[in-house]
């Protein structure tokens, strides 16, 4: 069971910074083409598309604030799995 949630923190933190990246990336415009930008949009957009309905660029000027909420939904998942981790622990006395 630790080796399940240790695992999904690293994917956990690996998806946080493809976001990043993504982020990053839209701010120097590449070509939407490339098969980077192509395959980071495709690894994202399932996660980022329903909060930006949730809350509209156009609601706040523009800016796109869907990576943000992500991002922190991401981290309370993260927390919530380490706290898990640390009661499965505890629980048993030694780790699983």
């Amino acid at each position: 069971m630790m080796t399940l949630i240790y695992m999904l923190v690293i994917l956990l933190n690996i998806y946080t910074w493809v976001i990043i990246l993504r982020a990053v990336m839209s701010w120097v415009a590449p070509v939407p083409t490339h098969p980077l930008a192509l395959m980071l949009v495709n690894i994202t957009e399932p996660v980022l598309k329903p909060l930006r309905r949730l809350v509209p660029p156009s609601a706040l000027g523009g800016i796109d604030v869907s990576p943000i909420l992500a991002i922190l939904a991401i981290q309370v998942i993260r927390y919530g799995l380490i706290s898990l981790a640390y009661s499965l622990i505890d629980a048993s006395g030694t780790p699983l």
